[in-house]
C-alpha cells in the first residue's frame, strides 16, 4: 500500500525587502530622468555660440522651430520628421510663418543646408537661425 507524505507548513517570519528596494530605485530613475525632460520642455542640441545675435521678443503668434540633431534627426516643433517627408510636412505651413533653425553644432554642415536648400525653394523667407549669446 502506498503511504501518505505529510507537507510541514513553514511560518514566514521575515520578508526579503532587497528586490522591493531594487525596484523602487528603478522606479525612481525613470522619473527623476523624465521630470528632468518635461521640465526643460525641448529638444536638447548643443548651439552655436555668436557674438554678434540679437535677442528676439515673443511674438503672439508661435514660430516654427525647425531643430536638427547631433545625428541628423529632424523635428518640427516637438514632432519627429524622417527626412523624406520634410517637404511634405512644410507644405502644411504658410510662406510667411516665421521659421527658427534650431541646429546642434556638431551636426554636420550638410544637414543644415539640406533644410536651408528646401526652404529657399519653397519659398520661406521668414527665417532665423537660434544660436547661444557669449
Amino acid at each position: 500500500m502506498g503511504y501518505v507524505r505529510q507537507m510541514k507548513v513553514q511560518k514566514f517570519d521575515s520578508i526579503n525587502v532587497v528586490p522591493f528596494i531594487d525596484i523602487i530605485l528603478v522606479l525612481l530613475v525613470i522619473v527623476l530622468t523624465t521630470a528632468t525632460f518635461v521640465a526643460k520642455g525641448i529638444i536638447p542640441v548643443d548651439l552655436s555660440k555668436s557674438k554678434n545675435s540679437t535677442v528676439l521678443k515673443q511674438k503672439q503668434q508661435q514660430p516654427l522651430v525647425i531643430t536638427i540633431k547631433q545625428n541628423g534627426e529632424i523635428f518640427f516643433d516637438k514632432i519627429q520628421v524622417a527626412r523624406d517627408h520634410v517637404k511634405s510636412m512644410l507644405a502644411l505651413y504658410k510662406t510667411d510663418t516665421e521659421i527658427r533653425l534650431n541646429c546642434d553644432k556638431s551636426t554636420k554642415f550638410d544637414n543644415f543646408v539640406y533644410m536651408l536648400d528646401i526652404l529657399k525653394q519653397n519659398g520661406y523667407k521668414n527665417l532665423g537661425i537660434i544660436t547661444q549669446h557669449e
